[in-house]
């Protein structure tokens, strides 16, 4: 391998920051801001915001296939196409899944974006701190090592992200959910609003509903405009509606004029070096020329996404760190976590045939964790929240023998009889040191790289809170007034809610964690890592939130530690 080292000069920065999605972006963002000067690496496409969101104002006719796949599409996307995300409309945002295979020991669908902007552009956007009881819950139940930090550490962090990204939602002085910095809220549709109504009546405010707190705009922020409620999100949002690192961090990071952004650019592993017991630098496979290039820097923020960053790290091998960077533990590819989903319970809204909603909101409603709580004693740990809302189809029964004629088509310009009702649970799944990954170098990618392998499963506290949430969403909407309640649990792989943690996880104690309570190395002071990898346990709240916040609090911390000379 010929490493270009001509431009050793020229290739040194104060800091790298390996990804540009949602914490890479808050990394490059905060890290220029105080002054460095950043190289952010990203293995994908530049994508610039709103030239390069082709479909975003297409209408559905407009589509070649129709919002189809080619038969093409699903060769190359095996993994992509097992589930919704990857479609006609958004296809350039995922990843050809022939040119970087993985090895699945147990099933998991591995869904990656490689672009500038990396899953910022297509995430769902739901937006959750977590709480005292998720920082203490390993230590209470003595499942995974206990989180270094607890909610209090968070708070000012948490205050600080929402209101650059600038997230919508309802004060409900909830003790499982703290409240936020919020903008003004979407409403709760008038079925929505009936079943929380009676819900909180039911249960004597036991339990609550909410509207989903979002990264969407309601009103406009900090130069963006606000939602339009298309609900066309995953293309792109050229209104800069909702947070991503094109609308938000990225803006910010390039008006300091001390942000690099190189695109098609692999990292390999970082370099160490033994005499100073730091990392130097990383190697870099351009994507487009394979060359391999070296770039250096005083701190290196990993922000790969939580599997790309483990094989990152696991890849950076040398004498001192025969098993990868950092991972003295034995702990670096371990306690893989993703929540569970896709069970839950549905039924139909009577006495709303004469109410209609206003566009498309590209949001639901939230019913956050009651579970093993106070009097709440399950058979199970932990617990899980509630997705889901209600609506009213654009569509009447589809009779096959009815479409053709004037009567067909006058059907169509009504909406359908009746208003349906659904919930969705999201489960916590614990941590497991059996579930892991590690490289197969058996196989290898497009660029000659060996691959991850995945062996990641739910286990019996999953599979029992299954059952609960499948029932108490039946009991409560039978509670609400909702008929024809049927529940339902459509099965559930790892991988599938993009919402994978752990494997590089904080704590105290560097025998059992590779992160410090500022996510950074306990073995290699000068890198940090603040995306999902680093978190000990991922509560049943949707996790991006706390991963910019985590990023925003380990760039402070990186900073004043590099003037005070300690890193």
């Amino acid at each position: 391998m010929n490493i270009n080292t001509n431009l050793k000069e020229q290739n040194t920065y104060d800091a790298i920051v390996i990804g540009s999605g949602i914490s890479g972006g808050w990394a490059a963002k905060e890290l220029t801001e105080k002054g460095l000067n950043v190289l952010m690496l990203e293995r994908g496409m530049n994508v610039e915001h709103i030239k390069d969101y082709d479909s975003a104002m297409k209408a559905p006719w407009e589509f070649e296939h129709a919002g189809k796949l080619t038969e093409e599409q699903k060769r190359t996307h095996p993994v992509q196409t097992r589930d919704y995300p990857y479609q006609e409309a958004n296809e350039k945002w995922w990843v050809n899944d022939l040119e970087c295979p993985y090895t699945e020991d147990k099933r998991f669908d591995w869904y990656r974006g490689f672009q500038v902007g990396g899953k910022s552009l297509t995430w769902g956007r739901q937006s959750y701190r977590f709480s005292d009881h998720n920082f203490e819950d390993n230590k209470k139940d003595g499942h995974g090592n206990d989180w270094p930090i607890r909610y209090k550490d968070l708070t000012k962090w948490y205050d600080y992200v929402e209101q650059f990204a600038g997230i919508s939602g309802q004060a409900e002085n909830w003790p499982l959910l703290p409240d936020g910095k919020f903008l003004p809220p979407m409403d709760l549709n008038c079925v929505e609003k009936s079943v929380k109504e009676r819900i909180e009546k039911h249960y004597n405010k036991s339990r609550i509903l909410t509207i989903g707190r979002t990264a969407n705009l309601t009103v406009p922020h900090k130069g963006r405009g606000s939602c339009q409620y298309r609900n066309l999100c995953s293309r792109g949002c050229p209104f800069g509606a909702y947070f991503s690192t094109q609308s938000s961090t990225l803006p910010a990071a390039m008006a300091t004029k001390r942000l690099t952004v190189r695109p098609y650019s692999i990292v390999n592993h970082i370099i160490y070096d033994k005499d100073t017991k730091k990392a130097k630098g990383v190697m870099v496979i351009d994507a487009e020329t394979n060359e391999s290039i070296e770039f250096y820097a005083k701190i290196v923020f990993v922000n790969g996404s939580t599997l790309g960053s483990t094989f990152i790290l696991l890849n950076s091998t040398s004498d001192a760190h025969p098993n990868g960077l950092g991972n003295a533990s034995g702990q670096l590819g371990h306690n893989l976590m993703d929540h569970h989903f896709r069970c839950g319970a549905s039924g139909s809204a009577e006495g709303f045939e004469d109410k209609y909603t206003y566009g498309r909101r590209a949001n639901g409603i939230y019913v956050p964790r009651y579970q093993n709580v106070g009097n709440d004693k399950r058979d199970y740990l932990r617990g899980f929240g509630y997705q889901g809302g209600a609506s009213r189809g654009s569509w009447h029964e589809e009779v096959a023998e009815l479409e053709f004629g004037g009567d067909f088509k006058d059907k169509l310009s009504f909406p359908a009889d009746t208003w349906s009702m659904g919930l969705g649970g999201f489960g916590e799944m614990l941590p497991y040191y059996e579930n892991k990954v590690y490289i197969d170098h058996s196989k290898k990618d497009k660029w000659g790289q060996s691959v991850l392998a995945i062996d990641c499963e739910y286990k019996e506290n999953e599979k029992k809170m299954r059952i609960d949430m499948m029932n108490d969403a039946a009991e409560m909407l039978e509670a609400s007034g909702i008929k024809n309640v049927k529940t339902f649990d459509n099965e559930c792989y790892p991988g599938m809610a993009i919402h994978e943690m752990g494997t590089a996880r904080m704590g105290n104690d560097p025998k059992d964690s590779v992160l410090n309570k500022w996510n950074q190395m306990h073995e290699v002071s000068n890198v940090f890592v603040t995306d999902g990898s680093c978190m000990p346990s991922i509560a049943c709240q949707n996790p991006s939130l706390t991963f910019m916040a985590l990023t925003a609090r380990a760039a402070d911390y990186a900073v004043r530690e590099l003037k005070k000379g300690n890193i």
